[in-house]
C-alpha cells in the first residue's frame, strides 16, 4: 500500500505540473489511487478490531451500488432508496464484525 500511496503522490505532482487535459487524467488517477490505499487501511484495521469504520465501508458499499444502478440506468427515485437500505444492512453487518473483532466492544479506546 505504501507503493500505492507513492504512485498517488507521483501522479498528483504530474497531474499539476502538466496541467490540461492530460494533467486533469493524472489527478483523477491519483485520487483513485489514493482513495484505494485508504480504503485497504480503514478495512484493515476495522476487520483486525483496531479502528472502527463502519460508516465509511457502508458508505462504500452504498456508492458501490448506485454506480451499478446508474449503469443500469435506474432512476433515482429507486436508485436512492436501494442505496440507503444497502447501506443500512452494510451497517449492521460491518458493526457486528466489529464487536466481534474487537472483543465484544462497540469502540475501542486505546
Amino acid at each position: 500500500m505504501e507503493l500505492c500511496v507513492l504512485s498517488a503522490i507521483a501522479l498528483g505532482i504530474a497531474g499539476f505540473v502538466v496541467g490540461g487535459r492530460a494533467g486533469n487524467v493524472l489527478l483523477t488517477g491519483a485520487v483513485l489511487i489514493g482513495s484505494v490505499a485508504g480504503l485497504e487501511v480503514a478495512l484493515r484495521e476495522h476487520i483486525g478490531g483496531y479502528r472502527s469504520h463502519t460508516a465509511l465501508l457502508s458508505g462504500v458499499a452504498a456508492v458501490a451500488t448506485m454506480a451499478v444502478l446508474f449503469f443500469a440506468r435506474v432512476d433515482r427515485a429507486t436508485m436512492v432508496p436501494i442505496a440507503v437500505a444497502v447501506f443500512a444492512l452494510a451497517f449492521l453487518g460491518w458493526r457486528a464484525l466489529f464487536k466481534k473483532r474487537s472483543g465484544g466492544f462497540g469502540v475501542k479506546v486505546r
